[in-house]
């Protein structure tokens, strides 16, 4: 059964807006709260490869891709971006320490990411500045 298109849409806005709040937050926090420093301090202890470029790179995919798919803008290319920075977080960091978040497993980077390619691959929905543009592409290709 699918959906009527005007619940999906809304369901799409409302998974965009949840989901990108999360990775805001959490980009904020590499940010502000820790620190770019202090998160690369974390990755080098952990093994993460180039710790301070990937503190760097997981900071603003985090904060600019957040408020991407918040605002439903470029949504496949910043859900790409976060899946890929969810398997990083997997594979460097939660993958040994079981499923569970509260013994630094990894539930919440395989639920992150696979939202984040759930994203990737259906886009924006209707609600998002996605599809503003590229309505008003198209209305311009058409004049």
């Amino acid at each position: 059964m699918t959906l009527p298109t005007p619940i999906r849409d809304i369901a799409m806005l409302l998974a965009r807006i949840g989901v990108g709040v999360v990775f805001v937050a959490h980009g904020w926090q590499k940010l502000i709260t820790n620190g770019v420093d202090g998160t690369a301090g974390f990755f080098e202890q952990v093994g993460v490869p180039l710790p301070t470029l990937a503190a760097w790179f997981a900071t603003a995919v985090e904060l600019l891709g957040g408020a991407a798919l918040i605002l439903g803008l470029v949504v496949p290319v910043a859900g790409v971006l976060l899946l890929l920075n969810m398997i990083g977080a997997f594979v460097f960091v939660h993958a040994g320490n079981g499923l569970f978040v509260d013994q630094g497993g990894y539930e919440l980077v395989l639920t992150l990411g696979a939202a984040s390619l759930l994203l990737a691959a259906v886009g924006a929905g209707r609600f998002s500045l996605d599809h503003l543009l590229v309505g008003r592409r198209r209305a311009a290709n058409r004049a």
